[in-house]
């Protein structure tokens, strides 16, 4: 039975977790810190697994429960409740299952640092903020998980505080993230402002009321409120799931911890937009405008991030390039109406993803902390699991038959390609190229790392960042070659990579054309792009799985894999001849295409710019100038001269009351 009691400890074990370990962390120790705080994390997993079942196999309907009223004003009411259906009962599994596996792993990566019980206190509550985001049963809710995952974002992406690249990557996530938020907030107040409201399944209810709305803004053009209400939403997701433009943050926050790389990345913060426009299907079924305008800005995230990722050198950016680039794919099945897709999606790649950032910590523990993949290079021999496990994330990442990823991507390229909406057909020839590139960067960076010529040094590589903390964080490595992570860095990576072959074959069929969720996604009559894939799937995984083999996304991907072979692991010299040939594309991609400096001149130095205007002429020109120091001078003045009045004879004053009196007199007279 799902009762409140039950959903509330699921949500709360890791928040107690993080409290012990955050308020208590010296009394405590760091033993205590990660036991407390892993304890909590699979509490909450192993509950949400149980919630699952419930729901999945024994049919137990969906549970819609207030816990208590924050507030109440006039028709106006605000609650903090869950909403517990297919939909939020699978992401209470993804979130916390994943964050089980990075609390065990955080225990050898950061064992050396001095923010130890930090760290966790910091992962755990994130993990409370995720699950708060996912559960809750209305606007108001929804938007405290989602300013409070953006907030210990802020937090861990600049976990390392003495580092200046810190500070900066995590004011950059802060304020791209408010500029979306924005946007969300918004979208939330027209929301209230026409249906009077803040509860899921009232404003669902309602949503059908919206249609034929408009207002006007200015002038004479009138805008449906539909696609107004959508649109603002879906800026929010769009700061938050990192989409073009919006998404220049993603990439520097890999100036945190891998661990929280893995976390953010994965499982939590980018994936709250593409849960919420899920979540939010009965009004994104009313407005077409808005769904094409999710598919075009998905489709363009997905193609060029991606080819970002082919010229990145720091193993930890390649691996946010790619989540960056799938995010895209996510966001064009929403645009597509296959939200089922895309939550498909987002469960395989939170398990494969989350393989991928692990496994290059790995690599990071082994060489001391060096992220260059020009400086690695045969480590398949020295780090047997992590390479196997690294082979089966990039597998699943590019979408090889069989692998998880092979369901998720294909439903996504079968839903956008039989997609009947405009933009679909740039979107679909957008997610196709992105195949291919997937595929070419996901091996470059393997041969780059596991195979070739040994291209580290020995002796060890200092660790830059933890020296600005005053410590030497090696993991115990100082010297001697490189060997395999400890068992609670490579148990995590086994962990994860079971699912990220083996969870798409056996799920597919129910998630994306069973009953799985009737009731939690609303796809409007008419509007069926999973219909094709279905015929197909109708015999069974592993006859899809066949069918794969001759279908042009498969043939792509590894036209992607043969390129990738023969220039860095066959014929490496080929790498710099075409970076030279190739060198005004190359730059292009280099400088990601100017969107950070295109925001540093408009927003950074622009802002800057107009500070200092504002402040000369409006601050010290007019405020100090004229207001403050010109009233204090005038009055100084007009002080010092009626000062000069005041003689202090009497006779003086007596001759000023005289001529006084003649003044006022004569002014009577001329007045009569």
């Amino acid at each position: 039975m799902i009762t409140s009691s039950l959903l509330l400890t699921i949500a709360l074990s890791p928040l107690v977790g993080a409290v012990v370990a955050g308020l208590l962390g010296k009394q405590v120790g760091r033993a205590g810190a990660h036991t407390v705080t892993i304890l909590g994390v699979a509490i909450s997993a192993v509950l949400s697994l149980y919630v699952l079942k419930l729901i999945a196999i024994d049919g137990h309907p969906a549970v819609n429960l207030s816990i208590y009223t924050w507030f109440e004003i006039g028709s106006i009411k605000a609650e903090v409740g869950f909403l517990v259906d297919s939909l939020s009962a699978l992401m209470m599994c993804v979130v916390t299952s994943v964050s089980l596996m990075v609390h065990i792993y955080t225990i050898g990566y950061m064992k050396d640092d001095p923010g130890y019980q930090r760290f966790f206190a910091y992962i755990s509550l994130f993990t409370f903020a995720m699950l708060m985001l996912v559960m809750s049963n209305n606007f108001m809710q929804l938007f405290f998980g989602w300013e409070a995952v953006g907030l210990v974002s802020y937090l861990l992406i600049g976990f390392w505080y003495k580092r200046p690249t810190a500070i900066f990557a995590n004011l950059k996530a802060f304020l791209v993230n408010r500029v979306g938020d924005f946007g969300f907030l918004l979208g939330i107040g027209m929301l209230l402002a026409y249906l009077g409201t803040l509860d899921y399944a009232t404003a669902f209810a309602r949503a059908p009321e919206l249609v034929g709305q408009t207002f006007t803004p200015w002038g004479t053009t009138e805008w449906a409120v539909p696609t107004v209400i959508c649109i603002l939403l879906f800026i929010g997701a769009m700061g938050k799931s990192a989409q073009v433009p919006l998404h220049v943050w993603l990439p520097d926050s890999m100036e945190g911890p891998t661990p929280i790389s893995a976390l953010i990345h994965a499982a939590t913060m980018v994936t709250a937009g593409i849960f919420m426009v899920a979540r939010m299907s009965p009004l994104y079924e009313l407005s077409e405008t808005a769904l094409s305008f999710i598919l075009v800005i998905g489709a363009i995230t997905a193609l060029f991030m991606g080819l970002i990722g082919v010229v990145q050198n720091d193993i930890k950016r390649v691996v946010a390039y790619s989540t960056l680039s799938q995010l895209g794919y996510m966001t064009v099945a929403l645009g597509a109406s296959a939200y089922s897709a895309a939550i498909f999606h987002l469960m395989t790649h939170a398990f494969f993803k989350a393989l991928l950032f692990l496994g290059a910590g790995s690599v990071i523990i082994a060489l001391h902390h060096e992220q260059d993949l020009r400086r690695m290079g045969g480590l398949s021999k020295y780090m047997r699991i992590t390479w196997i496990t690294a082979w089966a994330g990039t597998l699943a990442l590019i979408g090889f038959p069989g692998t998880s990823g092979f369901f998720s991507k294909d439903a996504i390229l079968i839903a956008v390609q039989h997609a009947d909406r405009p933009g679909a057909t740039f979107a679909y020839i957008c997610v196709l190229l992105g195949v291919a590139i997937t595929a070419f960067y996901s091996f470059r960076m393997l041969y780059l790392a596991f195979h070739g010529q040994e291209r580290f040094e020995h002796g060890g590589v200092h660790d830059e960042h933890h020296n600005d903390h005053g410590t030497h964080d090696d993991h115990g490595h100082h010297s001697g070659r490189p060997h395999e992570s400890p068992w609670v860095v490579t148990l995590p990576l086994i962990l994860l990579a079971i699912p990220s072959l083996l969870i798409g074959a056996f799920t597919a069929g129910p998630l994306l054309f069973g009953s799985f969720f009737d009731g939690a996604i609303f796809v409007a009559d008419g509007r069926e792009p999973l219909a094709e894939m279905a015929h197909h799937f109708e015999h069974g995984a592993l006859a899809f799985t066949l069918h794969g083999f001759v279908t042009l996304p498969v043939w792509l991907a590894l036209g992607g894999f043969a390129l990738a072979s023969y220039i860095y692991l066959l014929n490496p010299a080929v790498a710099e001849k075409a970076s030279q040939v190739l060198a005004p594309i190359h730059r292009i991609l280099e400088k990601k295409y100017g969107f950070d400096e295109l925001y540093q001149a408009l927003f950074a130095r622009g802002s800057v710019g107009m500070g200092k205007l504002f402040w000369q002429a409006g601050d010290q020109a007019i405020i100090d100038g004229a207001l403050v120091n010109g009233t204090a001078g005038l009055v100084a003045r007009t002080a010092f001269a009626i000062r000069r009045l005041q003689s202090g004879f009497l006779y003086h004053y007596a001759f000023m009351m005289i001529l006084g009196l003649i003044v006022v007199i004569g002014a009577f007279a001329l007045l009569q």
